[in-house]
């Protein structure tokens, strides 16, 4: 029978490979599953790993993923920093596409268009996030309530608010009963960066959403307070910090951030609200904030990883036959992969009895 025996120095240098190692791990597991579905595992590994950094199209599709999990793995990293576990990041997105949405089809309607009212609709939107994340903020602090519970419900009120909305006042009346809005004008669509692709704004926002964040971590008196309050909260009450004001901030940057990703979506590669705006970028982002060890830089290159499971699940589809949840068990085996890397950081395994 094996046991756990806590190690009495954690290795350092193992604490900042594990990412790494847990992406190795992940492309072995994915062989392997590959090779027991009767699939070639070069083949399938190539459409995770290979083709979509092949060529430029592919690269700015993989821009495209990467702007959601970068802006909200970095707000989630602010709030996991802070010892606030923000489960319903997703729901906050939804939130911030619904309020910048409805901004962008009163907005057209009313002939406004431009740089201007691009910003007005971002800004709905990311109020729109920061008022969801609120109703969290505002139970745990005034009822002491469980912020994943709360958070993680939310998530389900917000999709069904959602549904409710394109199927009913915001559905486009010549839209063929189809449950979406109307599509927005070119002037209310993020500019496109690249050339004959896909890739909008977005990508830039959430570049300077990780640099803030690394700022303000890092750089400020408020982000200090923030990481304290977060690992030594006794010393933080001693040194007469506030957890509330932590709490609130967190979660407050956290729901801006989601909520600027859900109105990037609507404005960027959808150009409409629809019932599927997000295929679950919130509890992705989890994953890319935990790999990219909760540092605003770090989230940039676990948000590349998980924007090529993305995109090689969707090519695993059409190429090989594989079902939709390949993308979701890639994430669970990367996930799953970081944490006994870190539980072995942490404890080694011992052979024979262990004491309770």
């Amino acid at each position: 029978m094996f046991r756990l025996e806590q190690r009495p120095t954690p290795s350092t240098l193992m604490g900042i490979l594990s990412p790494v190692l847990a992406v190795l791990l992940t492309v072995l597991c994915g062989a392997i599953m590959f090779i027991a579905l009767g699939k070639d595992p070069l083949a399938g590994l190539a459409v995770f790993f290979i083709e979509p950094v092949r060529d430029l199209q592919g690269l700015s599709e993989l821009g495209v993923k990467v702007a959601p999990l970068l802006m909200i793995a970095v707000g989630l990293a602010i709030c996991f920093r802070a010892n606030v576990y923000n489960i319903g990041a997703e729901g906050q997105l939804v939130l911030g596409a619904i309020t910048g949405g409805a901004a962008g089809l009163r907005l057209d309607e009313a002939g406004l268009t431009g740089a201007s009212a691009i910003t007005l609709m971002l800004m709905a939107g990311m109020a729109g996030g920061m008022a969801w994340a609120a109703i969290t903020a505002f139970l745990r602090d005034r009822f002491n309530a469980n912020e994943i519970l709360v958070s993680l419900m939310l998530v389900y009120i917000a999709q069904l608010l959602l549904s409710y909305l394109v199927h009913g006042p915001l559905m486009d009346p010549e839209g063929f009963n189809f449950p979406q809005s109307k599509m927005l004008s070119d002037g209310l669509l993020l500019p496109i960066v690249l050339a004959e692709t896909r890739l909008h704004l977005g990508l830039v926002l959430a570049v300077v959403a990780a640099a803030g964040g690394w700022l303000y971590l890092s750089r400020s008196i408020s982000g200090f307070r923030l990481q304290v309050g977060g690992m030594a909260p006794m010393a933080a009450r001693y040194a007469g910090f506030s957890s509330r004001g932590a709490l609130w901030t967190s979660m407050l940057i956290c729901g801006a951030l989601a909520g600027l990703a859900g109105v990037a979506e609507v404005a960027g590669p959808l150009g409409q609200l629809t019932p599927s705006v997000s295929p679950g970028y919130g509890f992705a982002a989890i994953i890319v904030a935990f790999v990219g060890r909760l540092h605003p830089i770090g989230v940039v290159f676990a948000s590349v990883i998980m924007a090529m499971f993305y995109i090689g699940g969707e090519l695993a589809q059409s190429r090989l036959g594989m079902p939709s949840a390949i993308t979701g068990v890639f994430q669970g085996i990367l996930l799953f992969a970081l944490l006994a890397c870190d539980v072995l950081i942490h404890y080694k395994l011992r052979l024979g009895a262990g004491s309770k």
